[in-house]
């Protein structure tokens, strides 16, 4: 296995070579700013892809291509003023850790959407080319607390572009705060002149193409009654019964060979107050993560194998192994138990389920509020490149897996 100790290592051009899908896209992105460069269009082009299928990869390596280009003379990009945007704040450290180690890169053009929109509302100024990862995380709607007020941060970031390159991934938008589909983005994006690329390869996870088929079901509801035969040659895919089992397999494998991490879903007492809150499963008792001051993401921090890890602090980061725990949320339904089912009122962090006027109908707004949990499932289940382990808090669903484990040995 080619295992990678850092998140840099996994996202650098200078460390990762692009496959020909990744190298051909690059280069058509490239094209594609160029021409709208010399005509002075506006336009916007769209990459999506399930996570995992290495979006960032290429966003990282078009963004290095794009600078040094900007730095040479004689060329469309030539002098261009050009920024790179995430919303993610543990994403964000890894992107400008890599910067200073790049020729022509600095920590200034990398920068969270809001900071980016209100610093150049304020001095009246426009970049040239924004590229923008996990776009799945922009704003939909006004935020006061994080000060943006405008109604929908893409459409503020192109009043203030000549070109957006964004990736995008409607199943991994996890607040309402952020709720996008496919048709909202479209309502935007068929504004400008516009391409779009879907990349379908699955890149992070070692994972054999049945599991991957087995952990989308499960995302969506469905649990298939068998495990597949073939997990792939070089992923290590378990049921545990005990989370204090799971939490020792866990940190076997960060001692040998880093960056792997507990996590859970949003079931657990968690109230941003500055204290501890712990997810507690029999024997197994550790704090959430703590809010992260540092340069240094949370999943590389040493001390952080003692916390649980959420889709707040993994999202958008590679980990060699995940352990996930199931919680309350996640029941077996017992009358039709090949279906997973959802209790969203033991859901703790109300944060990702704040109403929005824009959605009106009651039956509408559980759907979506359903559609992100399930989210962020996916976004949990997607982040281990070598493996994933499994504890389900509920009895019959946790039973049920431990059977269909037995049943594939």
């Amino acid at each position: 296995m080619d295992i990678k100790n850092n998140a840099i290592q996994k996202l650098s051009p200078m460390e990762i070579r692009l496959k020909s899908e990744q190298e051909d896209l690059v280069c058509r992105v490239l094209k594609f700013a160029k021409f709208n460069l010399k005509r002075h269009h506006k336009a916007i082009f769209t990459i999506t892809g399930d996570a995992g299928t290495g979006k960032s990869v290429v966003l990282s390596h078009l963004f290095y291509r794009i600078q040094i280009l900007a730095a040479q003379s004689g060329n469309a990009f030539s002098d261009t003023r050009n920024f790179f945007l995430v919303n993610h704040p543990e994403v964000l450290k890894v992107y400008r850790s890599m910067a200073g180690r790049l020729p022509h890169m600095y920590k200034k053009y990398y920068q969270r959407p809001t900071s980016f929109i209100n610093q150049h509302q304020k001095q009246k100024t426009t970049a040239d080319v924004v590229v923008i990862d996990e776009a799945h995380l922009l704003l939909s709607k006004s935020d006061h607390y994080n000060k943006f007020f405008g109604a929908n941060q893409l459409q503020s970031i192109m009043e203030l572009a000549r070109i957006v390159v964004l990736v995008f991934d409607p199943s991994q938008v996890i607040k309402t705060k952020s709720y996008w589909d496919s048709d909202s983005l479209k309502c935007i994006v068929n504004q400008y002149i516009h391409e779009d690329y879907h990349l379908q390869h699955q890149f992070r996870m070692n994972a054999s193409q049945d599991l991957i088929h087995w952990i989308d079901a499960f995302t969506k509801q469905k649990l298939i009654s068998s495990l597949p035969l073939d997990f792939g040659g070089h992923y290590d895919f378990r049921i545990f019964g005990d989370a204090q089992e799971m939490y020792e397999a866990i940190k076997h494998k960060d001692q040998r060979y880093g960056l792997s991490r507990i996590t859970a879903t949003i079931n657990y007492p968690s109230v941003l107050d500055g204290g501890k809150h712990y997810v507690t499963e029999g024997r197994f008792h550790l704090p959430w993560d703590q809010y992260n001051f540092t340069a240094v993401p949370w999943a590389e921090i040493p001390d952080t194998i003692n916390e649980v890890g959420s889709i707040y602090t993994v999202q958008g980061f590679d980990l060699n192994y995940i352990g996930i725990i199931l919680g309350p949320s996640v029941e077996l339904d017992r009358h039709h138990p090949d279906k997973i089912k959802i209790d969203l009122t033991k859901v703790t962090d109300r944060e990702i389920f704040k109403r929005r006027d824009d959605i009106k109908s009651k039956i509408e707004f559980e759907q979506v509020k359903l559609d992100l949990f399930l989210n962020s499932i996916n976004v949990l289940m997607k982040r281990g490149r070598y493996g994933m382990y499994l504890y389900a808090h509920d009895a019959g669903l946790r039973q049920t897996l431990l059977n269909l484990q037995k049943n594939s040995l």
